[in-house]
């Protein structure tokens, strides 16, 4: 009798031990859900100012058009399922585009423009900021994910470690190089 009672209790343990895996599953889940809202709150953010900051450059810069094109293609293609990686080769062709503004000292006077300017590089921080947390929330989701005996639960119920939103080539990490004639 005492041990069918042990045997009770092991199991209650058990599935209690299990309950309380899965709810921290679940809550990092929803953390990493949450953390890749804040980006997309921010690239749309950044999305919306792009057309407007294009506009100001194409009056000045007459010789640069397929950068401005370039950074346009850059734009559309960001909502397709490759998400970060559409979003990385925006950030390059942004950069592109705020360097040649150097050739421009009028327009680097212009209000308009030093407004979006300002804006577009306020987003770019929220952004950097939001993957930030994203891969914060990401790594806490993945230690549980790939740890014993939390593995075990993950399994179980079909977790998946999620990947980080990172930086694809080692040249994105650099400013630049743009030729001047």
């Amino acid at each position: 009798m005492t041990l069918g009672w042990i045997l009770v209790g092991l199991a209650a343990a058990c599935l209690l031990w299990g309950i309380v895996l899965f709810n921290r599953l679940v809550a990092r889940r929803n953390h990493a859900k949450e953390a890749w809202s804040g980006i997309d709150v921010q690239l749309k953010r950044r999305h919306d100012l792009l057309p407007k900051l294009v506009e100001t450059v194409k009056a000045y810069a007459g010789y640069e058009r397929e950068v401005l094109r370039e950074t346009v293609d850059a734009r559309a293609t960001a909502p397709s399922p490759a998400r970060a990686a559409a979003e990385n080769a925006l950030t390059g062709r942004l950069r592109e585009l705020l360097a040649v503004v150097e050739a421009y000292p009028e327009l680097k006077a212009n209000n308009s423009y030093l407004d979006l300017q300002a804006q577009i590089t306020d987003a770019e921080e929220q952004i950097q900021f939001a993957r930030r947390y994203f891969n914060g929330t990401v790594r806490e989701l993945n230690i549980l994910v790939d740890s014993f005996p939390s593995n075990l639960v993950a399994r179980l119920f079909g977790f998946a470690p999620m990947a980080y939103f990172e930086i694809e080539l080692a040249t994105q990490r650099q400013s630049p190089a743009l030729p001047f004639r």
